[in-house]
């Protein structure tokens, strides 16, 4: 067959089944002359197929070229031939697409290379400032988001007021002592109302506390032990004025407040009796105050393993350690240098002993606080707190102190 026979057959318009027979021109119907020579064996139409090359979809979803075409060609009545020409022609496969080079992965820059240049250069300051950023954000969460500037200096400023008081005027730091447990006391009736809804008697617990403590001071133990007596006896009878409801833990509360703030607290009063009083008190300070820092440095640095996480999630064995070492040092150069009659190995027991109580009675504020669901027991020193987070490892210090002492060297 003839590819411009075939042609001008298709451009006529030419629709139906070729002629048939081999008679020649006469049935081939008007208007269409085929010379002999040119006569060949028609192929019949075959239904349209998609071409893989020209009828694939588009590769964003939309129809190719023929798509187009044939539904043109249906709309206007007429079919559009297609497929191989010649019965021994087999349709060729679709060729396959060429392949797409994967994209790159993006390289990890910190495990990868640097990129040079200006930009490169900006970037690793970018980097390292922001790695300075998590550092001081680690170092403030480390420092249990408290004003170290504002502590330190409460402290040292507290630490003056009661060194001056305790060499100068003995009867100014009893006093300092008094409004210490006042103050402890309110702070510590008022969480309990506030949190808990108890109601412990403010009045006779501040009056009672500052009893025991000049009566610790001026008649010694006995004196002391007479006071708080009295203190239980008032806060009983006190309670009677309101109603029933809630009596027995109110008093409860009162008489535990009683014993654990102004009772601990006179056994400093206690100390300062003896002859070297002064000594003796400046010695409880420097250990408590020694064995906490010792404790806050090696845990802040060295702590990994938890102490007690249900309790005080920021304490570590490693600085209980700290705060043994530290303390031991302290007890062996106070005892060597500042009792009378004391020796380097009696400040190692001290010491020993200074640590573990000061870190038992920070537990055992804590646990008060976590049943109470607060952080601090007050605000009244920035950087600490209240009055009664400082004295929480200073308070069941006290009578260990004043005990090993008068084991050691006596009462005086």
């Amino acid at each position: 067959m003839n590819d411009s026979s075939w042609g001008a057959a298709q451009r006529a318009g030419f629709v139906g089944e070729w002629p048939p027979t081999d008679q020649g021109s006469a049935s081939a119907g008007p208007a269409y002359d085929v010379h002999p020579a040119q006569q060949t064996r028609p192929m019949p139409i075959v239904p349209d197929f998609p071409d893989a090359g020209r009828d694939a979809e588009h590769p964003d979803g939309r129809p190719g070229h023929d798509d187009r075409d044939r539904r043109d060609d249906r709309d206007q009545g007429t079919a559009r031939l297609s497929g191989p020409l010649f019965r021994d022609e087999t349709p060729q496969p679709p060729m396959p697409a060429a392949p797409q080079p994967a994209p790159e992965p993006p390289r990890s820059r910190r495990a990868g290379s640097r990129p040079a240049g200006p930009a490169g250069r900006a970037e690793r300051e970018e980097r390292e400032n922001r790695d300075m950023r998590e550092k001081r954000e680690k170092r403030a969460k480390k420092s249990a988001g408290r004003d170290l500037r504002a502590a330190i200096g409460v402290g040292v400023g507290l630490g003056a007021v009661i060194v001056a008081s305790l060499y100068v005027v003995q009867a100014v730091f009893i006093g300092v002592i008094v409004i210490a447990v006042v103050v402890g006391l309110w702070e510590l009736t008022s969480r309990l109302q506030e949190r808990k809804d108890i109601k412990a008697p403010l009045v006779p617990l501040a009056v009672g506390g500052a009893a025991m403590v000049v009566a610790g001071y001026a008649r010694g133990a006995e004196g002391a032990w007479v006071a708080m007596a009295l203190t239980a006896l008032a806060v009983l009878v006190w309670r009677m004025t309101e109603p029933p409801e809630g009596y027995l833990k109110d008093v409860t509360a009162g008489i535990f407040a009683a014993f654990y703030v102004p009772f601990l607290a006179t056994f400093v009063a206690l100390m300062l009796t003896a002859e070297d009083g002064p000594d003796r008190v400046l010695t409880f300070l420097v250990l408590t105050v020694v064995s906490d820092t010792g404790a806050y440095a090696v845990g802040w640095r060295f702590g990994k393993r938890k102490l007690a996480p249900r309790i005080s999630p920021g304490k570590t064995r490693e600085g209980l350690l700290g705060a043994v070492a530290f303390a031991m040092a302290a007890g062996a150069l106070c005892m060597e240098f500042l009792i009378d009659g004391g020796t380097w190995w009696q400040g190692l027991l001290l010491g020993l002993a200074v640590a573990v109580s000061a870190t038992l009675g920070d537990l055992g504020e804590s646990m008060i606080k976590r049943d109470l669901g607060i952080k601090d027991m007050g605000r009244l020193l920035p950087g600490h707190g209240g009055i009664m987070d400082r004295l929480d490892s200073l308070l069941p210090t006290a009578p260990i102190v004043w005990l090993l002492l008068v084991i050691f060297v006596g009462s005086g």
